[in-house]
């Protein structure tokens, strides 16, 4: 496909007022000529600052779309970035209202052709769908990466019903991401709009945890509530290893005419992830949006409905630079059991009973729940987890196995408490006994059944695990490890559990057959010009104190420190997080975050420190939090937040 690049003109700060008279900040890269031949819009609606915050990604991607035809619109969410307002929560009618807003605005502009599409990864992928189901008018295409239809279940807040802790992990970002100040040469009343963002900043997880089942709160912006209000075409894209795959082939599933992609990549936009390979994403875009917002004949409407990347089966590693395997389209599989028995995974039943009950720090080797800072954030080797797990293995395979699809596991068991969680690995075992974790999945029991458990019931139970494509090959071992805890990925129950398992089937699909797919080398604009002032570094170690037998995972994520060398502005920020518990007593478990942010712009030096704590009781959650704002080194506000929340069945 061939298309003119066109001269384009950025405007750095372009203001868009709303009814209520909010102005918001935009970013825009568009044609220069768009007034006398206009274009679509692509809009890209965060949170996450648009002046220092996305600037990396945003110039490898927007200027690309505009010198082809778009106009680009980078706009930050009322009370973030350099926009005016404040934000109560995520995802909140009001945000979606704004954004609705925003694209009625867009598509009256002189410079637009009244077709816009929106794009976006993890928050901008999710508000992207959830703006599909309002149906504006003029919105006719999506591109959602990273994302999610089902909040409760499938975000970073209650996986399988379990309390994640990346949901206090990412409330400690937001709690500092949004309560850093606007650019001062952009906004003469940068302070007022500062000292006003402090004094409303929510403290999200005091929210989050007022909602432990998926009641209103979560339904509200969940769009697998109501897949038929979407009429936008929606292209689906996730990573392997990012913490939203699912998304993917139930969007492609559940909405007519959308389509997907699924690499091996984490949290990141696949022209420029990790691991590789990358693919022309940008180029594939363009063929999306060329069709839905100019329509023009590009063949996406004939592409496959999923083009998905099988792995090759792999050492374990916290980290890759690259998976190698293949990119398949029209899988034909076929349903592969075995059967959970006292002897192993067989073919066929023979007998069950077997108990597990885990240590507290099971789960050491879990690795992150999104990973997304380029640090050691993958799964492990799965063998000291294993260890402390109830497994069951088979025999060394005949023949490869490519695993597709979200493998399946159907147990019988009861719990000898109320409430009671457990975690369920599949893993590669390599012929040396080294365990790479393909896939899991976690469970809170009660939480599933809606009700407390009675001790000594047999419960009947599937879990569908993450979807997955990996190949164990011939002579390699496929092994389910079961535990009662998965720390710190998942908050303990509130009482060390036992489980007995009497009965359990393992459903996988098998490849049996599929073709294959070859994508366009990665493309991109020149990337962001900046002048490094302190490097990026990332470290994730555990601890044991020999004293107490409290063990510890303690991550520090610097992000490094730059100048941008267009504008001038000076910013950096460090991530700190301390997850520390006792093996013995699920009540020690405890979590620590800090957040320091700096804001340079010629004589001013701004600097946030955001801290936050949590522990729990058998009955109650508390958590802590403390907000810092210093100007020029001098401390200008200071506010404490703390909270308990009732448990219930967690």
């Amino acid at each position: 496909m061939k298309n003119t690049l066109r001269d384009i003109e950025e405007l750095p700060d372009l203001g868009i007022v709303l009814r209520d008279g909010t102005r918001l900040s935009a970013r825009i890269w568009k044609p220069a000529d768009a007034d006398n031949a206009p274009v679509p819009v692509i809009l890209e609606y965060l949170p996450y600052r648009k002046r220092d915050g996305t600037c990396a990604r945003d110039a490898l991607t927007h200027p690309y779309f505009a010198q082809r035809g778009y106009a680009c619109l980078r706009v930050d969410m009322r009370g973030n970035g350099d926009s005016h307002g404040l934000m109560a929560d995520e995802y909140t009618q009001q945000e979606l209202d704004d954004a609705v807003e925003v694209i009625n605005w867009a598509a009256a502009q002189p410079w637009c052709n009244g077709n816009v599409g929106m794009m976006g990864i993890s928050w901008g992928g999710f508000n992207g769908l959830q703006v599909a189901a309002m149906a504006p008018e003029p919105l006719k295409a999506v591109i959602t990466l990273c994302s999610t239809v089902d909040r409760f279940a499938d975000d970073i807040h209650y996986k399988g019903g379990c309390l994640l802790n990346e949901n206090l992990g990412w409330g400690a970002t937001m709690w500092s991401y949004s309560s850093r100040a606007p650019d001062p040469a952009l906004r003469d009343d940068w302070r007022e709009m500062w000292l006003e963002r402090l004094n409303n900043e929510p403290f999200l997880p005091s929210t989050w945890l007022r909602h432990q089942s998926r009641d209103a709160y979560w339904k509200h912006g969940s769009i697998c509530e109501s897949y038929d209000t979407i009429k936008a075409k929606v292209l689906a894209v996730g990573g392997w290893g990012d913490a939203y795959k699912n998304a993917v082939p139930q969007i492609v599933d559940n909405l007519p005419g959308a389509k997907g992609i699924i690499g091996p990549w984490v949290h990141k936009y696949p022209h420029f992830a990790v691991p590789e390979p990358r693919i022309g994403f940008l180029q594939e875009a363009l063929r999306w949006w060329d069709c839905w917002l100019k329509d023009e004949d590009t063949g996406v409407e004939e592409d496959p409905a999923l083009r998905t990347y099988l792995m090759d089966g792999v050492r374990p590693a916290t980290w890759y630079t690259d998976r190698p395997g293949r990119w398949l389209t029209d899988a034909k599989s076929e349903v592969r059991h075995w059967h959970l028995s006292n002897t192993g995974l067989t073919a066929d039943p023979e007998g069950l009973h077997r108990t597990v009950s885990s240590p507290q720090h099971t789960g050491a080797d879990a690795g992150e729940y999104c990973a997304i800072w380029l640090g050691p954030e993958l799964p492990g080797d799965q063998r000291s987890d294993d260890a402390l797990s109830v497994t069951f293995e088979t025999e060394a395979l005949e023949d490869d196995l490519a695993i597709t699809g979200a493998p399946v596991l159907d147990l019988t068991l009861c719990a000898d408490r109320p409430v009671a969680q457990m975690a369920v690995r599949l893993n590669h075992v390599h012929p040396d006994g080294a365990s790479t974790r393909i896939t899991y999945g976690v469970l809170n029991l009660a939480n599933h059944l809606g009700r407390a458990l009675e001790p000594g019931q047999n419960e009947t139970i599937k879990l569908a695990l993450d979807h997955i494509a990996y190949t164990v090959p011939a002579g390699h071992r496929l092994r389910v490890s079961i535990s009662t805890a998965y720390w710190p990925l998942i908050w303990p129950s509130p009482q060390a559990t036992t489980l007995t398992l009497h009965a359990g089937l393992l459903s996988v699909d098998a490849l049996k057959d599929a073709s294959g797919w070859a994508f366009p080398e990665p493309d991109a604009a020149p990337p962001w010009q900046t002048e490094e002032l302190r490097p990026e570094n990332h470290i994730r170690r555990q601890e044991t104190d020999m004293v107490t037998g409290v063990t510890s995972l303690v991550i520090e994520d610097d992000f490094g420190k730059v100048r941008d060398l267009d504008h001038g502005l000076i910013h950096g920020s460090i991530a700190r997080e301390r997850w520390d518990i006792h093996p013995d007593d699920p009540l020690s478990a405890r979590g620590t975050c800090h957040w320091t942010d700096e804001i340079e712009r010629d004589d001013i030096k701004l600097r946030t420190e955001a801290h936050c704590k949590m522990w729990s009781d058998a009955t109650r959650f508390h958590l802590s939090a403390t907000l810092e704002a210093y100007e020029n080194g001098t401390l200008i506000y200071d506010r404490t937040v703390t909270d308990s929340v009732a448990r219930t069945h967690l």
